[in-house]
């Protein structure tokens, strides 16, 4: 847990909750916070440890786009969540939309721009939205509203490039998939934008599960984050975030992005669906990790 990523304090908090309930499902849990050092401390840390499984609560760059996976396939250690391709592929963006669109599921045109570019003029029609092409925890994310006159004003740690991506309306939806599984539908009711204060703090958002959408909307979820988990190559558990114009029925669906590994926090999304399924936080926990071991 922990790591050098944007999303250190999200993972910090994840790792600390699954150490807790791993504790209870009867493991003996060796917890590494990592810094910025990454791969050097990570196998030192892991060659001390000797772990027979390492549960993977990093989150952002390096920790779940491939990175890490990579280290741990290099260890021979056994790891929980998607492997070194399907966590790349999540993590780019672009990459990802060019994956969903093999496989027939439907997304929102976007292109990558250089961001003094964007800072300069539109680099398409708004309403928009800007985000870095491989940060999650929606990091780093502006939205140009319809009828804006100026681009928008990029903080300076934005990336060198970024995608620009037409602003889907609608409602927010997310589908947990566990193994081959898709277990239900959360909507996701949020003043404003659901950014990274409304994800991670307690009164942030309210999450109704199952949704109160109807039966084809719910029944398109469930299928189209199953395909998007194994267009991806994604193996464990993963987060599928959609939005829906539900004045358009199911022409207004599509699909936002794949987190190959969702938070784990008190107010993380999976662990809720898991708990509506009758799977309670220590029982998950000790499935992805037998999951993990299973595989290797």
């Amino acid at each position: 847990m922990g790591g050098p990523s944007a999303e250190r304090e999200v993972s910090l908090s994840s790792g600390r909750e699954c150490a807790a309930a791993l504790r209870v499902a009867g493991y003996e849990v060796i917890e590494i916070a990592l810094g910025d050092s990454r791969g050097d401390e990570l196998v030192r840390r892991l060659n001390e440890a000797a772990p027979d499984v390492v549960f993977n609560a990093l989150h952002g760059r390096w920790g779940e786009d491939g990175c890490v996976q990579g280290v741990l396939e290099w260890m021979g250690l056994p790891y929980t969540h998607s492997g070194v391709l399907a966590s790349a592929l999540a993590m780019d963006k672009t990459r990802a939309k060019a994956a969903f669109r093999a496989a027939g599921l439907p997304v929102v045109e976007s292109v990558i721009a250089d961001a003094d570019e964007v800072r300069a003029r539109h680099v398409i029609a708004p309403p928009y939205v800007v985000k870095p092409n491989d940060e999650g925890s929606s990091v780093g994310v502006y939205i140009v509203h319809d009828g804006a006159n100026e681009p928008p004003q990029l903080s300076p740690d934005m990336p060198a490039r970024v995608m620009v991506e037409t602003y889907a309306p609608g409602r927010e939806l997310t589908t947990t998939v566990m193994g081959d599984r898709a277990l239900d539908v959360t909507e996701i009711m949020v003043d404003g934008w659901y950014d990274y204060a409304a994800k991670y703090t307690v009164g942030g958002s309210r999450h109704v599960v199952p949704a109160d959408i109807p039966a084809d909307i719910r029944e398109a979820c469930l299928a189209m984050a199953l395909r998007a988990h194994e267009a991806l190559g994604c193996r464990g558990l993963s987060r599928t975030d959609f939005r829906w114009d539900d004045t358009r029925g199911l022409d207004g669906l599509v699909i936002l992005e794949v987190n190959t590994q969702p938070g784990m926090t008190p107010t993380s999304l999976a662990p809720e669906q898991a708990a509506h399924a009758g799977i309670d936080f220590p029982a998950l926990m000790r499935w992805m990790v037998e999951d993990a071991l299973c595989r290797s």
